[in-house]
């Protein structure tokens, strides 16, 4: 497969009066064309700054990309300045973004209908009765009922759902090459998670368009996703197919996240194992590993620098200076397929 986008060691601060917050600290990783691509972590670990920072819509000041280079399609984002034409065209263009609270993400003074032909007006270049009809077939494919009258209501006039499906039908109106949904089921009940899911895979396999799943919800990437990425405090601890993490782990920080995942398959309750402790404060220097204060195998680990990426098989890429691969941690995750 050819990388639509390469993303290569992107440095993100946001500069506060309490000191530097180093939100992504040298992270970098690939999409494919066509692939469905997760990316997991705690809140805070840098995932939605990262993927914001790849249009450029970070708020300057305090947010500043200070290193790195985001290549889409062969050219360098980062080389476009935020507000150019250039980045204009590719902001709802060629790469759109579904945001996390869509209760913000809409404009409550603007009608459904005007928001979606705006988007069409502008980088299809359809005339107005062309787009409206557009607009109104995009709402019936993510299952708007009765989208000829319900393109002319305002966004206080749907439910969270159906304010999260005219968020999808929006991001992929203009038919874009990428697709990025930010914590894209937060504010809806399991049910409609699972029906929004499948009208963005649906809609991602018609117009032939790679998707980013940003989330915590590691059933909706073990499900969805072929490949994906572990973060913890900005950067990137682990990567791999999706089968590769779920059944063969390899970083305490992706077997932590497995071990507290409730279970209805088995055939015995166990107790959840939560990861104690919190997180590194991102303003400070964090010398060696970010992870190792709530590591269980901290004791056998004696290197105190910083760990690097290293490819344990083809594709799977570990930050850790230990071989976790034990066969007390193997038979449970070949055994119990956590996707089921």
């Amino acid at each position: 497969m050819k990388p639509i986008l390469e993303v290569k060691n992107l440095k993100v601060h946001f500069n506060t009066i309490n000191g530097v917050v180093r939100a992504v600290d040298g992270i970098s990783y690939y999409i494919n064309e066509q692939e469905i691509v997760g990316l997991v972590g705690e809140s805070g670990c840098g995932k939605s700054v990262s993927q914001l920072s790849i249009l450029q819509l970070i708020q300057v000041p305090p947010g500043e990309i200070v290193d790195g280079e985001i290549f889409f399609e062969g050219m360098d984002l980062l080389k476009l300045k935020p507000y150019s034409d250039e980045m204009r065209s590719i902001r709802g263009g060629k790469i759109s973004m579904i945001f996390q609270d869509v209760m913000t993400s809409l404009n409550p003074l603007l009608t459904i209908g005007q928001q979606l032909i705006e988007m069409l007006e502008l980088h299809l270049r359809l005339n107005r009765e062309k787009a409206k009809k557009r607009a109104i077939e995009l709402l019936e494919l993510v299952g708007i009922p009765d989208a000829k009258i319900r393109i002319d209501d305002y966004p206080h006039q749907f439910s969270g759902g159906m304010r999260q499906r005219v968020m999808i039908a929006m991001a992929l109106s203009c038919n874009p090459k990428l697709v990025i949904a930010d914590e894209p089921t937060t504010a809806v009940d399991v049910t409609t998670q699972a029906q929004l899911l499948e009208i963005m895979k649906d809609m991602v396999t018609r117009f032939k368009s790679s998707l980013v799943i940003v989330t915590h919800n590691l059933g909706i990437v073990a499900r969805y996703t072929h490949r994906i990425y572990v973060m913890y405090a900005g950067k990137i601890v682990e990567s791999g197919t999706s089968d590769e993490i779920f059944y063969l782990p390899r970083h305490p920080y992706t077997i932590a996240l497995l071990g507290s995942v409730p279970r209805l398959d088995e055939s015995h309750p166990r107790r959840l194992s939560p990861i104690w402790g919190l997180p590194p404060n991102l303003m400070d220097e964090i010398p060696g590993c970010a992870f190792r204060h709530r590591c269980l195998y901290a004791a056998q680990c004696e290197n105190k620098s910083l760990p690097e990426l290293k490819e344990v098989s083809p594709g799977h890429y570990v930050r850790c200076h230990l071989d976790i691969i034990k066969k007390d941690h193997e038979p449970f995750f070949r055994q119990q397929d956590i996707r089921s």
